[in-house]
């Protein structure tokens, strides 16, 4: 490339990926800011009873959609399916917005509609995380990859702290529904820079779509969230509801991979698994969203309520585990960049997740938030090292055409660990805390403080209980909690033995012909790609 082809080339890289960051932000943010607008929520529309709907419809309508808005991508073009997913996001958005409106008939019908419109945003939530991570995959070589996924994790860093902090604001300040109005303008502005600067590789394929997978998959996904959802909250784990959706999964999954291996498209071509790499990193994925997720469930649980901390500043809270993340995705990115050597990422992520679970562990009332800080920071740290080396080689592993397919699977099985997480350790939390305060209390007092998992206690009012009895629900609390990052130790573990077996293939990109570097590469192929 000549020194002006450089000159304009650069700027629309940097154009392009400030775009995708929009995107990414406003799936990663969307969730945390809703969050704290919950209460306000209940309170205008009541339905206390449906509220975790609002939640768990997001959070299904993405999971069921990663994989599908994946395939599409590669049958149609990443550019077209991206702008797609934001569409339907902001559409789902300005619709949550609305709920409960006098234009939908009041706040009678009001939590109904809103979890409805989220499933909707879900879904076009799920094309947004795919779609960043394969775009980044087609505009860039796997060599330079890391650099440019690593600034993807900031990203997610900074939503996770921010969410919480600007959800708050909105809803102390303005409307909650200013909390889904907010992605409108976003949007707006990631759309028009994805629409008139991004220029994609345009890969020939033929274009069937695989609806009886699709629905096969979507039925599966469907019951394990719900599974994991309602096992042992709404119903018991041995409830005819529970087996019967066991049941279904089982089915409808067996039912898909017959399926997957007769037709021409399918939408998670099952050849992907004979790939060591692949199928290790996706094992690996599921087992990070597992111990991850779910174990960092519980630490503004602790820090709110053993600690004493303001539910307001719950995205501060977890400012240094974000710190460890983001600085070393950061630094990862860039030796993977500068060496083209990964696989000992994965492996020392395990083993510094590892310990930051086993550091942990040892939490109880007497731990002070430095100390506690410092735990978070090891545990970060680890997550940084695997977040995104986990994308990478996945993409790595598969073939250009299979690009969006191996990125719907990483985040499929990442996210689908995540909900297995959450709802196994909930299960051991809500366990350890009964026995704990039934020891100490007897089992009535324990039955109305336990009560949903912990529901029951208000970190609030925790001040205003008798000190003996403040005292056994502090030591409880604490004892749960750290039992439950016991547990996650395991998984963390799980992670560092397995990533020993990732083989090191070289990165695409590395030994080209051309003489061109890497970050050439990825700029001639933003000015030579075709219009789509």
């Amino acid at each position: 490339m000549t020194q002006t082809e450089q000159a304009v080339v650069r700027p629309n890289i940097r154009v392009v990926l400030a775009g995708l960051m929009i995107a990414m932000m406003l799936a990663m943010l969307d969730n945390m800011i809703v969050s704290t607008a919950l209460p306000r929520i209940v309170g205008e529309f009541g339905g206390l009873n449906h509220f975790t709907w609002v939640v768990t419809a997001y959070v299904l309508g993405t999971t069921v959609s990663t994989p599908i808005w994946g395939k599409l991508g590669d049958l149609y073009g990443r550019k077209t399916v991206f702008i797609t997913s934001i569409v339907i996001f902001l559409i789902g958005s300005a619709l949550c917005g609305m709920a409960g409106s006098p234009m939908f008939g009041g706040t009678k019908d009001g939590m109904i509609q809103l979890i409805v419109f989220r499933a909707v945003q879900g879904l076009g939530a799920g094309g947004l995380m795919v779609g960043v991570m394969a775009i980044i995959g087609d505009l860039v070589p796997p060599r330079e990859r890391g650099r440019y996924q690593g600034m993807m994790a900031g990203i997610m860093a900074i939503a996770m702290v921010a969410g919480p902090l600007v959800g708050g604001f909105i809803t102390d300040n303005l409307s909650w529904r200013w909390a889904f109005y907010v992605n409108l303008p976003l949007g707006g502005i990631a759309l028009l820079v994805l629409i008139t600067r991004m220029h994609l590789p345009k890969y020939r394929t033929e274009h069937r779509i695989d609806w009886l997978g699709a629905a096969l998959l979507s039925i599966g996904i469907t019951a394990i969230v719900l599974i994991t959802t309602w096992g042992g909250n709404e119903y018991a784990w041995g409830s005819a509801q529970i087996l019967g959706l066991t049941v279904l999964a089982v089915l409808s999954l067996v039912a898909f991979g017959l399926v997957e291996r007769r037709v021409a498209e399918p939408i998670l071509p099952l050849n992907l698994f004979a790939n060591r790499n692949f199928a290790v990193i996706s094992v690996v994925g599921f087992l990070l969203g597992f111990a991850m997720f779910g174990a960092m469930n519980f630490l503004p649980l602790f820090q709110q309520t053993v600690q004493g901390a303001s539910a307001t500043n719950s995205g501060l809270l977890l400012l240094p585990l974000m710190f460890g993340m983001l600085v070393v995705s950061i630094i990862a990115g860039r030796a993977i960049t500068k060496t083209g050597k990964y696989r000992i990422f994965p492996i020392i992520g395990g083993v510094a997740m590892t310990a930051g679970m086993a550091l942990l562990m040892m939490i109880d009332v007497h731990t002070s938030k430095t100390v506690l800080s410092l735990y978070m920071v090891v545990l970060g740290v680890g997550m940084g090292f695997l977040m995104q080396t986990s994308m990478l080689i996945a993409q790595n592993s598969v073939e250009q055409k299979d690009l969006g397919a191996a990125s719907g699977a990483a985040t499929f099985f990442r996210s689908i660990g995540g909900s297995f997480g959450i709802s196994l350790f909930g299960a051991i939390f809500a366990d350890r805390l009964h026995d704990s305060l039934s020891s100490k209390l007897g089992t009535q007092a324990a039955d109305q403080l336990s009560g949903g998992g912990g529901g029951g206690i208000d970190p609030a009012k925790l001040g205003e209980l008798p000190a003996n009895v403040r005292e056994a629900v502090l030591g409880g609390l604490a004892d749960s909690i750290s039992g439950v990052f016991g547990w996650a130790v395991f998984f963390a573990a799980a992670v560092a033995v397995l990533a020993w077996f990732i083989k090191e293939i070289p990165l695409r990109g590395t030994n080209d012909p051309t003489g061109e570097t890497p970050e050439e590469q990825a700029e001639t192929a933003l000015a030579n790609a075709p219009v789509h």
